[in-house]
């Protein structure tokens, strides 16, 4: 038994190595990595602020600590990001009712067009890269990207006596 999952790991590991293999190759195409460079570009955004502004966009408004969770930063490093985007009148920061230590952002009228134009961007973007797959393909992209997406949110398993000691 013992045996056979040595032999699973070896081929989990062989797969984990082509997946960042795979990853990091469509990471060095440009036109994959960044579909909305020329949109960021002619806007004269960072690339955390183009994330801030797609986030608020996709979920209306968040606390300070959510975005950054969202944009994988510090809440101090959020906060020059937000600084910009609300003098250049994209957003606006809000302080709750119940607690006023709690800060809220969310888009402007300003800030809803710009999420607007990076929407399209990206869709007119992603439309290339679509384009590139059959419909069969496509399909079962989605079922695997469905499958990954699934399984990352269903609750962890409770912990068995043997891996709960660590055996």
């Amino acid at each position: 038994m013992s045996r056979n999952i040595h032999k699973e790991d070896e081929a989990l590991s062989k797969d984990v190595d082509r997946m960042q293999e795979l990853m990091f190759s469509l990471g060095r195409r440009r036109s994959l990595r960044d579909p909305i460079a020329s949109t960021c570009e002619q806007l004269q955004f960072t690339p955390p602020q183009v994330h801030a502004l797609l986030w608020l966009g996709l979920d209306d408004s968040l606390t300070m600590g959510e975005l950054a969770k969202r944009l994988g930063v510090t809440e101090k490093t959020v906060t020059g990001v937000v600084d910009r985007l609300e003098r250049e009148g994209h957003l606006v920061r809000e302080r709750g009712d119940t607690d006023r230590r709690i800060v809220r952002c969310r888009l402007t009228d300003k800030g809803k067009q710009t999420f607007a134009k990076l929407d399209r961007s990206m869709h007119r973007a992603m439309g290339v890269v679509m384009g590139m797959l059959d419909p069969d393909d496509r399909q079962a992209l989605f079922r695997v990207l469905e499958k990954v997406l699934s399984k990352m949110d269903a609750p962890a398993p409770a912990p068995t006596p043997d891996t709960a000691s660590g055996t």
